[in-house]
């Protein structure tokens, strides 16, 4: 152990953002990403098979529209719940809470015998998945360097997002036919369960957070897998800086209020919930949630209508999925092209641009006749859908202070889910007797609204967590390799 180590005085959440990006923590980013992939495989998976489960139960409209919103009600569920289980318990536990209900669920939903069953399933697969996504968020800005956090955060949610043309291709192959005798949906449902399991397995051997751990006062045990990330980037050559003047570590530790470089202070984390909704985190919580409420509307309102609006244009099945297969292989290919820009630009900025672009390509794609039309707005919407769906987790996960990060995150996400679990009651309906143009111009609006708020919000490119949190950074070193980061700036201020 170098001796630096020892001596530096640097709390753990310091220690963290002066290291290079390692093999360590590109480990554990993979590992993040395969749970991830059949989170997202179960979002898309009712959208796929949408047709075939309203010809299959003999469904109403209502009827399907249930099918579709339950899952993202028990996401409500989850991401409220398991949100705020995760900074009182840890990451690590909640993450393998989220993945079990996950995989009983979905497994429950390959034997449902009809409509309620089914209902009742997807409700339990979903509170699952609503946990999910805000624990991995929290668990990538807990580990990632400032400089690299964006780049990789979007390149484990490149990872993830293979799964969306995977439930295509498999959609397509099974869909219509009865492998050993049993309907291919159910397959599909049985392929996500499985594929759950695995990644369990996988995630036993995740450490727990340091930063959360050293939140929470468990100093001992934060330290211990700070410095295994510390030997980590040692055996890849990084040397420790000399250590400046060290400041009272406590800045990072839950129960202290520091001041920050604006005079003001973080909020007290022993009341989570309450500090979202006062002063400095209210307006960032304000502009979240606006997003989070407006820009499912958009992203899985395509993802769940997609067959339906197909097929309101004259097309059969078969041809409804070869198309929505091509259109889906934009998402993992907005994801990829999102990693070269999520460094570049403020992400609220990128946020702005993508949700525009999904407005511009969600019109062309509600008024396209021809095939040539059909595919070419359906890919491009996916394409910027992704990467607004990248920067939107990104900047997400960077708004908030270890403390209450996933509590903030989940609340939030919740707001997402509902909005998902309630698009299908009006988007359905507005489908039935408007058309496809009509469905896609209340997505351009809501785009636009959601793109323009979020022009007021902070900013967080390069900045240290604890920077745009509000807390002083307690060595005031400029973190290893902080690409755009601006040293001089002690946190994020709130105007935009």
């Amino acid at each position: 152990m170098h001796p630096l180590y020892e001596a530096d005085g640097l709390s753990v959440a310091a220690r963290l953002d002066r290291l290079p990006m390692t093999s360590l923590h590109k480990r554990f980013v993979g590992v993040m990403a395969l749970g991830n992939f059949f989170e997202i495989y179960e979002l898309f998976l009712s959208g796929v098979l949408a047709t075939t489960l309203r010809t299959t139960f003999e469904l109403s409209g209502p009827d399907l529209s249930l099918v579709l919103a339950s899952a993202f009600v028990g996401a409500f569920v989850g991401a409220v719940a398991i949100g705020r289980l995760a900074d009182r318990v840890g990451r690590r536990g909640a993450y393998m809470l989220t993945l079990s209900l996950y995989s009983a669920g979905t497994l429950a939903c390959a034997f449902a015998p009809n409509l309620w069953t089914l209902v009742a399933f997807r409700f339990v697969a979903g509170i699952g998945l609503g946990g999910e996504l805000p624990v991995t968020d929290s668990f990538l800005g807990d580990i990632l360097p400032p400089g690299r956090r964006g780049r990789y955060a979007a390149w484990a949610f490149t990872t993830a997002y293979l799964a969306v043309p995977v439930v295509g291709f498999l959609g397509m192959v099974t869909v219509g036919a009865a492998p050993l005798g049993v309907a291919g949906w159910r397959w599909m449902f049985a392929v996500g369960s499985l594929g759950a399991l695995l990644t369990f397995l996988i995630r036993r051997n995740l450490p727990e957070s340091p930063r959360w751990l050293e939140t929470v006062g468990r100093g001992a045990e934060a330290d211990v897998i700070a410095r295994r990330f510390e030997r980590a980037a040692e055996a890849e050559g990084w040397i420790p800086p000399a250590p400046a003047d060290p400041a009272p570590a406590a800045a990072a530790v839950a129960g202290t209020r520091p001041a920050t470089a604006h005079g003001r202070r973080t909020p007290d984390p022993g009341h989570p919930v309450r500090s979202l909704f006062r002063a400095p985190l209210a307006r960032r919580t304000a502009v979240m949630a606006v997003l989070w409420i407006l820009a499912p509307i958009g992203y899985y309102g395509f993802s769940s209508l997609a067959t339906l609006v197909l097929a309101a244009k004259g097309l059969t099945v078969s041809s409804s999925l070869t198309y929505l297969t091509l259109s889906f292989i934009g998402y993992p290919l907005g994801s990829y092209l999102s990693m070269f820009v999520m460094e570049k630009a403020e992400r609220k900025w990128i946020l702005c641009a993508s949700l525009v672009g999904m407005a511009l390509a969600g019109l062309a794609y509600g008024n396209a006749t021809t095939t040539a039309a059909i595919i070419a707005s359906g890919f491009c919407f996916t394409v910027v859908a992704n990467v607004m769906s990248n920067a939107g987790h990104i900047y997400q996960l960077e708004q908030f202070p270890t403390g209450v990060r996933t509590t903030a995150t989940g609340w939030l996400y919740s707001l997402s889910r509902l909005s998902t679990a309630s698009a299908p009651f009006y988007l359905i309906p507005l489908l039935d007797s408007y058309g496809a143009v009509a469905v896609f111009a209340l997505v351009a609006a809501a785009m636009l609204v959601a793109a323009g708020v979020l022009a007021f919000g902070v900013r967080t490119t390069g900045l240290s967590v604890e920077a745009i949190a509000g807390a002083t950074p307690s060595d005031g070193a400029t973190p290893a390799a902080a690409g755009p980061a601006r040293p001089a700036q002690l946190a994020a201020p709130e105007t935009p």
